[in-house]
């Protein structure tokens, strides 16, 4: 069997990875699972969470998208991220000036997120010809004061922050920028570009689980919204109902999409934070988002039945929620 660009199947997940643990250990309080991102260890009175991931896809700011990405897994259990760990996986024969580039991004990140880089490994490796960074982020909290993706309950309402395609966006329009700016305008790719600043759902996350009603948090990251939508349920154990119209998509994502004829909704979506909340605490919870100055929407609900997993359009035709078999970015970046 070929496995597809990106993320493994989740059948091979379920059938291979899940079933080669090593040992039993009675800290370990939720360990691998199908759309949960991260560990909790219990640590006598404290939780500790870690959580683990790569950046593969992106040439530009890649230092800076490995401390992002990795503190998001984190925060979605809604606790501050606040050690990372770093591997860096040099194409051969790189050279001094990309350590410092890579080493800087991730200083500054680390930095505006108050996170110390505490260890890693960094080397130049025979064969690879793109620089791969991979991160381990660690947070700690109160003895059971966190929550996860599998614990969204039927009839919770489904709120995303910001929108769809947001990391898929801005690596495009830097990565493609010359072939982009010739079928659109320069401030469409450079407002594009500037969607790295948006990658951050520390804040987002935070804000949600202190406001309350929150009972599972999930970044939609390879495979976008989409992807997001059917993890959040495959930990909970639902089905799902979504408006497809009620989920924001910026208009520069609109027209790289579009160029390059992919679904925002299953494009890498960092930057975005999918909430399953109390029905009563939903409100409540997107104006405190929006005093925070991050757009927030209900989006859909959370069903009973696990196997109803629907996208509403506006005229009422009702579709199955597509699940991608691999990120649109890279069907994008094949083009």
């Amino acid at each position: 069997m070929k496995l597809p660009p990106g993320k493994i199947p989740i059948d091979v997940l379920k059938e291979v990875v899940f079933k080669n643990l090593g040992a039993d250990r009675k800290e370990v309080i939720v360990g691998p699972s199908a759309g949960i991102d991260g560990a909790v260890l219990d640590l006598g009175d404290k939780s500790l969470i870690v959580s683990m991931d790569p950046i593969t896809g992106a040439v530009e700011r890649i230092g800076w998208l490995a401390v992002n990405v990795n503190a998001n897994d984190v925060a979605t259990f809604g606790v501050e991220p606040a050690f990372l760990f770093s591997c860096m996986m040099l194409p051969e024969n790189a050279e001094r000036k990309l350590v410092e580039t890579v080493s800087a991004q991730m200083n500054a990140a680390a930095k505006d997120l108050g996170m110390a880089i505490v260890g890693g490994h960094c080397e130049s490796t025979p064969g690879l010809t793109n620089t791969i960074v991979v991160g381990c982020t660690m947070g700690l909290t109160e003895k059971g004061r966190y929550v996860t993706a599998g614990g969204a309950k039927p009839r919770d309402k489904l709120i995303l922050t910001k929108s769809a395609g947001i990391e898929g966006t801005a690596i495009l329009a830097t990565d493609r920028e010359t072939e982009l700016k010739k079928v659109m305008s320069a401030m469409v790719v450079q407002n594009a570009k500037n969607f790295y600043n948006q990658i951050s759902v520390v804040k987002d996350a935070l804000t949600a689980y202190k406001t309350g009603g929150v009972h599972a948090m999930h970044d939609p990251t390879e495979g976008g919204v989409a992807g997001g939508i059917h993890e959040i349920a495959d930990a909970s154990n639902l089905g799902v109902k979504v408006f497809k119209e009620a989920i924001p998509v910026q208009p520069e994502t609109a027209q790289i999409c579009s160029y390059f004829q992919v679904d925002p909704l299953q494009l890498i979506g960092s930057g975005a934070l999918l909430i399953s909340a109390e029905a009563k605490n939903a409100s409540e919870i997107v104006n405190e988002l929006n005093l925070q100055r991050i757009q927030a929407s209900v989006i859909g609900e959370m069903l009973e039945n696990v196997d109803q997993r629907v996208l509403t359009q506006k005229d009422g035709v009702t579709m199955a929620l597509p699940r991608p078999l691999s990120d649109h970015l890279w069907t994008a970046l094949r083009r």
